[in-house]
């Protein structure tokens, strides 16, 4: 067959990237051709998105990739879920999409309770309660700006506001629409009677496609730079994306954390898990590919780190991530824990200083460098994704014989050793750009080269990992840490 070529457009919360796929027949070579940084923009007290800035360096890195490639098969674009643009019937952008870290949604699950229980929402939609939830962003939208959302023509998440853009499709891909907590997913249907029974207008919403499916082709203004190529929906959601090229061999007993500014632990499975159990240890089923469930809690992950080196660098004393990770060894082991998943730690001014509030508030000695951070935050995530684990366990009968970790995280060595250790099982280390991968497999979807899930994943297999195998030497001291992180975050929702 002759090779395909296809565009891969990763937009994460910190940066995008343009990937170019090669595809002949057997295997898939990955180059990353453009990246651009993501920054949020503030106005008026408020965090947006800025989305012309994003399109214009996307549209960049899709003429390098045409370029490179000479011909393009087809273009599909994956980001972070909830968040959201408004456009009118041509495509237009309303207003600026917010950030899903803006202010305007605290306080609002409350309020969202007050009108509709959080059993009933869980009963419907099986997604954990989050504040950044699509769900409660219309709410505090409806109050900021009301009656904003009934002009609108469609409801478009970012991902596939993107593909209006470059094909005029009015859909939004499932694996996506999901992260909403406004999908039904045992009914296959947006949860219109719910958000009636908050004053949320439904007419916006629009149809709903499954991963891999061909929106169209590309749009005339852009067919001189681009040539014709299919736009193709992957797994829109990122985090569905980087699942899809997890190279698993068995059908389970294995679980995976997508690891980079937020971690996603969890196990797949073929239906959704929506008990009473799930619901008290705010466990979510987002939708995968070919019908799968995606059962996971959002960990804070590599955000908490990343805010701390931009606090360091804003002061003056920056320090690249590979010096800090070279130097943890000289602290002590479990000097300082947290909780990760505190909700201070979600937008704070001064990441190091949230953290030195916490460890004060729970008896503990201060940081002072940068490294003696690093290592607790390392340690506490570790402890973190153990604890996760054994609650999803618990919940779903899952069997975890081996944990795959992708992404960015899939590169810090130490984490996933100390991970092998603390769990005694094998942890799994790539592919480091499993979100690019799984977009461009499910393009081949889109494309008629691959037909099912099996065969997906028969490709993901040929990609380079690195296994890191558990010290039962360590074993012990994990367990022994794991007791006072317990005691310490006893109050939080499981």
């Amino acid at each position: 067959m002759a090779t395909r070529t296809i565009a891969a457009v990763d937009l994460g919360a910190s940066s995008g990237r343009v990937l170019l796929a090669r595809f002949d027949g057997r295997q898939m070579s990955l180059e990353e051709v453009y990246r651009f940084p993501n920054q949020p923009v503030m106005l008026h007290g408020h965090r947006f998105w800025n989305m012309l800035g994003l399109w214009d360096e996307i549209l960049a890195g899709l003429r390098k990739a045409r370029k490179l490639a000479g011909t393009l098969d087809s273009i599909g674009v994956d980001t972070w879920g909830v968040d959201y643009g408004l456009v009118d019937a041509d495509g237009f952008l309303l207003g600026q999409p917010f950030q899903y870290r803006d202010h305007r949604t605290i306080g609002v699950m409350e309020q969202v309770f007050a009108r509709v229980p959080r059993e009933a929402l869980y009963r419907r939609t099986g997604i954990q309660f989050m504040p950044i939830n699509t769900l409660f962003q219309l709410y505090a939208h409806e109050r900021m700006q009301p009656g904003e959302l009934a002009h609108a023509h469609r409801l478009l998440l970012i991902p596939d506001l993107l593909h209006n853009w470059l094909c005029g499709s009015f859909t939004i891909e499932r694996t996506n629409a999901t992260t909403t907590q406004c999908w039904d997913p045992i009914a296959g249907a947006w949860v219109t009677d719910l958000l009636e029974q908050l004053e949320i207008t439904t007419s916006m919403l629009p149809p709903v496609v499954e991963a891999g499916t061909a929106l169209g082709e590309i749009l005339p203004e852009w067919r001189g730079d681009l040539g014709l190529p299919q736009v193709v929906a992957p797994a829109t959601h990122d985090t569905g994306s980087a699942i899809v090229a997890i190279p698993a061999q068995l059908a389970d007993g294995w679980g995976y954390i997508s690891s980079g500014t937020w971690s996603l632990v969890g196990v797949e499975l073929s239906h959704p898990v929506m008990t009473q159990e799930s619901l008290a240890a705010n466990c979510t089923n987002e939708g995968g590919v070919f019908g799968t469930t995606r059962f996971l809690k959002n960990v804070m992950g590599l955000w908490l780190l990343q805010e701390c080196q931009r606090r360091w660098a804003h002061d003056g004393r920056s320090i690249d991530y590979d010096t800090l990770l070279a130097d943890v060894g000289a602290i002590p082991a479990f000097a300082a824990l947290i909780d990760p998943d505190d909700p201070r730690f979600l937008a704070p001014e001064n990441m190091p200083d949230a953290i030195n509030a916490y460890l004060l508030e729970h008896g503990q000695v201060p940081l002072t460098t940068p490294v003696a951070f690093a290592r607790c935050i390392m340690e506490s995530l570790v402890l973190r994704y153990r604890e996760v684990f054994q609650h999803i366990s618990q919940l779903t009968g899952a069997i975890i014989n081996q944990v795959h970790i992708l992404g960015g995280g899939a590169r810090n060595a130490r984490l996933n050793q100390w991970l092998a250790d603390a769990l005694a099982v094998p942890v799994i280390a790539g592919p480091y750009e499993a979100t690019a991968q799984g977009n461009a497999l499910m393009q081949l979807v889109g494309l008629g080269e691959l037909h099912s899930l099996r065969e997906v994943r028969a490709i993901a297999q040929n990609t380079p990992t690195r296994v890191y195998s558990p010290r039962s030497t360590q074993y012990a001291a994990w367990s022994e840490a794991e007791q006072r992180f317990s005691a310490m975050s006893s109050s939080r929702i499981p």
